[in-house]
């Protein structure tokens, strides 16, 4: 039994990781200091909520799949 439903479906999880992976990128390749870390963490988080295909601020927002799907 899983402790979460899927809310994101296969194209939004399909951005995530591509957005995730490029500012993953950006932050290490482009900036410096404090920023790099949390850009580079942020796309870190997305690329995990595309894998999961969880992604906790939608289901908080209401964003994502139907019930049905």
């Amino acid at each position: 039994m899983a402790l979460y439903r899927r809310n994101i479906g296969s194209t939004h999880q399909a951005i995530r990781v591509i957005l995730g992976v490029a500012l993953a990128i950006a932050g290490v390749a482009v900036l410096n200091g404090p920023a790099a870390w949390l850009v580079a963490a942020l796309g870190g988080v997305f690329v995990l909520t595309g894998f999961v295909g969880y992604c906790p601020m939608c289901a908080i927002a209401g964003v994502g799949r139907r019930s049905g799907s």
